[in-house]
């Protein structure tokens, strides 16, 4: 069947309607059963050069794009901030333009400042530009895995009741969810501490608490994030074990969600923090879940953008 995707750069979960995100969950279930072959490898972006420029630490996210580049059978390259040029001065598009010389298809992009892989999908010619997380603004891949676990899981998105708790203000998980789910008919609630929940995230359509037994109550979908001291300037919480006591998910808070809901992490996990290693080896976790979606996502994601408008199809 013929797919149509405009999108040549993936940038955030705001340029996408529904359509687009049916298009991309699909095409990731269809690269999901190559994972699970014996020799885990198509055809599909042979001659596809993808490099992953991370300038932020990152383990899932990253050995994720290789995987997905690797199963494609594109050629990947990966560079670190600390192995690249930028420590030695060299600005951020200077780094960009050296390596669109040397003719990749795409730069996959990690940066600590929010807008970062915009800036660059706006300077370059003849690449497309995928962010794989920038600042606190979005993270679009990791949204899309944990939509395709959703729905693998509940079968649909329209009506679902998602919580998403913890520190809300510094996450772009969290507010690419918000976008992607919103999109797709989910309600979604945020909890956490005052200092991590600005209330004006109420006008991008969440509804915004500070107790985490309200937005887990009868909830399909049960979020937790871990509190990212690297994006905050000072200590926003009393303690860690303060914060656990009146926000983390045991099992106790976890029967007010619905029977099955689902637990999900993006990690990585602090656990006894947000989760206890109770609720994260339960039953209802699908952690381990969410990582084997994230390579099927990044797949689907390297292949519609090296398409152009997701005409070809996908060898399989």
């Amino acid at each position: 069947m013929e797919r149509t995707f405009g999108h040549r750069h993936i940038l955030d979960m705001k340029q996408f309607a529904a359509a687009d995100i049916t298009t991309i969950l699909d095409t990731a279930d269809g690269f999901k059963e190559i994972g699970r072959r014996e020799v885990k490898k198509v055809p599909t972006l042979r001659g596809k050069t993808v490099v992953n420029l991370f300038f932020e630490a990152s383990t899932r996210t990253r050995t994720s794009f290789e995987v997905a580049a690797k199963r494609l059978s594109a050629d990947g390259l990966n560079i670190a901030a600390s192995t690249s040029a930028v420590v030695k001065g060299e600005t951020l598009e200077d780094t960009a333009q050296n390596i669109v010389a040397m003719n990749p298809d795409i730069i996959v992009m990690r940066h600590g400042h929010s807008g970062a892989p915009h800036y660059l999908a706006e300077r370059l010619q003849g690449v497309s530009v995928l962010n794989a997380g920038d600042g606190t603004h979005e993270h679009p891949s990791q949204a899309l895995l944990d939509m395709m676990t959703i729905r693998e899981k509940l079968g649909r998105f329209d009506g679902l009741k998602v919580a998403i708790i913890g520190d809300i203000a510094h996450s772009r998980v969290a507010r690419s969810n918000l976008v992607g789910l919103t999109t797709m008919g989910a309600q979604v609630w945020f909890a956490g501490p005052g200092t991590m929940v600005p209330p004006d995230f109420a006008r991008l359509g969440a509804t915004v608490t500070n107790h985490i037994e309200e937005a887990i109550d009868g909830a399909d979908v049960v979020m937790m994030l871990r509190i990212q001291r690297e994006r905050q300037g000072k200590t926003l919480i009393p303690s860690t074990r303060e914060y656990a006591r009146v926000y983390g998910l045991n099992a106790e808070r976890l029967k007010l969600a619905k029977p099955g809901a689902l637990v999900m992490h993006p990690g990585p996990m602090n656990r006894g923090v947000e989760i206890t290693t109770e609720v994260a080896d339960g039953p209802q976790n699908v952690i381990l879940e969410q990582v084997e979606n994230g390579v099927a996502v990044r797949m689907a994601l390297l292949y519609l953008a090296s398409g152009g408008d997701g005409s070809i199809q996908p060898q399989v």
